[in-house]
């Protein structure tokens, strides 16, 4: 089992990013909350839950993990999680998407803690897999992380990554896939259908979960299961809803491009942050 407090820091660490991505994008008038509420319980874990191995003070300390959002417009909410994290100051975050300031709407690797600046679809994957492949053969103990969207699966770059981590029995990878079944101009399953996702990623050679993408100690446990003996790249499939937290924005498109106005604000915050 899981140990609990590992569970609540995941818990703890999604909450205030939610509140913080949210702020952030009503303040700079941008876009993509949705999206940012999706993984953002993803996040927490990676983060909070014991399984990323980093060091904020230390950003690019050779041993670390790495961690590539290759949907690098969620940005917002993985800046959020590294101010918490102390990789940079909370007071930072006020700038996001302002004029001069490196917090950009996409991925910005300027940034202490983040590997790569992503944004184009379908790059993220290639990138951390000539990562592990190079730590594979040096010998290093580091692992490699990474957030991909369900629709950025409509990218043929992923799925030649997909087949070449397979090849190259690269079991230091595991992709997390923020299934929330919304894509920028609809839903997955009538833009571009993925089914049967996990059949897909099994043909491919890859240990597949099908996950709740919500539950703390599930990914958690996912996470950290064993899968180096099997050599193979690991997914998790995560189950996800899109604006998960704001009761308003769960499940509708809208909000993929839409940013909350000063009401819209104050409902969901009191939504995030109950009691305060």
């Amino acid at each position: 089992m899981i140990a609990t407090q590992a569970v609540a820091d995941a818990q703890v660490l999604a909450r205030k990013a939610r509140a913080h991505a949210v702020r952030m994008v009503s303040r700079a008038k941008a876009s993509h909350i949705g999206t940012c509420l999706s993984m953002a319980d993803m996040l927490g874990v990676l983060y909070g839950g014991g399984v990323l191995r980093v060091r904020p003070d230390e950003p690019h300390w050779p041993e670390r993990d790495r961690f590539i959002l290759s949907k690098g417009h969620g940005a917002a909410i993985l800046y959020a999680v590294l101010a918490e994290r102390g990789f940079i100051q909370t007071d930072e975050l006020a700038t996001y998407c302002a004029p001069g300031s490196r917090l950009l709407g996409h991925a910005n690797h300027h940034v202490p803690g983040i590997e790569l600046s992503t944004g184009s679809l379908g790059h993220g994957l290639p990138v951390a897999c000539g990562l592990a492949l190079a730590g594979k053969r040096a010998g290093n103990a580091y692992r490699v992380y990474v957030i991909l969207s369900d629709g950025e699966l409509d990218e043929g770059s992923n799925w030649e990554a997909i087949l070449f981590a397979a090849h190259h029995k690269l079991h230091n990878l595991t992709v997390l896939v923020d299934w929330n079944k919304i894509q920028s101009f609809g839903r997955v399953s009538e833009v571009l259908n993925l089914d049967p996702l996990p059949a897909k990623w099994q043909a491919f050679g890859w240990n597949v979960l099908d996950v709740d993408g919500h539950n703390h100690q599930q990914l958690i446990e996912s996470l950290q299961a064993d899968t180096d003996a099997e050599g193979r790249p690991t997914v998790l499939l995560c189950n996800t809803v899109k604006g998960k937290g704001v009761s308003f924005m769960q499940d509708e498109l809208a909000w993929h491009y839409k940013s909350p106005n000063e009401e819209q604000l104050r409902q969901a915050l009191a939504e995030l942050e109950p009691g305060n």
